[in-house]
């Protein structure tokens, strides 16, 4: 045992082991530093002296722990730690308090003057509470604490599109449409056409159907001449005056649409 520990390398570099340490070596004076336990204020520092060693806190002995807390200050300044006023402040209380208590007190004060520690031990009850709070909250899931996660429903929407309203020029231009399909069937025969708006509006109305649309053109037979034309379109317009027909078009210049009106 003891020959493998004399033969073991104190360390490797660059693979070749160093049984000794070398001559020349040199260590800088700050190359070892030594990190504490961090306390979030004196409070916490002196909280943690108290139950480090099983102190009742209404029963602090005030010259041990200040005494204690003292060597804490002196290493932090060995330790070129900057100090914050409040660990000061907290020494010269703690040294006010050792002093009250070392001090004689008249015997007619006895009875009136509260104990000086009352106050620290009020003070250190009070931080380990919200200490243990503060350890509870920290304990708790950062989910529904710190994140919360954004829901949102989509909402069902069915975009109804509406017909634009077909105006009388948009009739008249259909009209026109189809008398021009209707003179390709014109004839010079001299007859009087037997043709009945009436008539003609039943017919309209028979084709029709409730339920779905049917082109305006369709309506049209260009085989009955302009004379036919001019009968159908006239019975459409009596049917639209009398609200039984329902005029549709899906957009500006597309083709009109008809149907009877439920």
């Amino acid at each position: 045992m003891d020959a493998s520990r004399e033969t073991a390398p104190l360390a490797k570099v660059g693979g070749e082991p160093y049984l000794q340490l070398p001559q020349d070596l040199y260590i800088p004076p700050d190359a070892l530093e030594v990190f504490l336990e961090a306390f979030e204020g004196p409070l916490d520092l002196l909280l943690y002296l108290v139950r480090r060693q099983n102190l009742n806190i209404l029963d602090i002995p005030v010259a041990a722990i200040t005494r204690q807390y003292l060597d804490y200050l002196a290493l932090m300044r060995e330790l070129r730690l900057e100090l914050a006023a409040d660990y000061l402040v907290m020494a010269a209380w703690l040294a006010e308090i050792k002093s009250r208590l070392l001090l004689p007190t008249p015997a007619a004060a006895e009875t009136e003057e509260e104990d000086p520690r009352a106050e620290l031990a009020r003070r250190l009850q009070e931080y380990e509470r919200f200490r243990q709070a503060a350890r509870a909250l920290e304990a708790l899931p950062r989910l529904e604490r710190d994140i919360f996660l954004a829901r949102a429903e989509p909402v069902g929407r069915q975009a109804a599109r509406e017909p634009p309203p077909v105006s009388l020029t948009e009739l008249l231009a259909a009209l026109r449409e189809v008398m021009a399909r209707a003179q390709l069937y014109g004839h010079h025969h001299i007859r009087r056409e037997t043709l009945s708006v009436r008539e003609r509006m039943s017919q309209v109305l028979e084709r029709l159907d409730a339920l779905r649309f049917m082109p305006f053109s369709a309506l049209f037979r260009a085989e009955e001449g302009r004379m036919g034309v001019v009968v159908t379109f006239l019975a459409i317009l009596e049917l639209l005056r009398e609200t039984l027909l329902e005029l549709a078009q899906a957009e500006p210049f597309a083709p009109i649409h008809v149907r009877k009106r439920l």
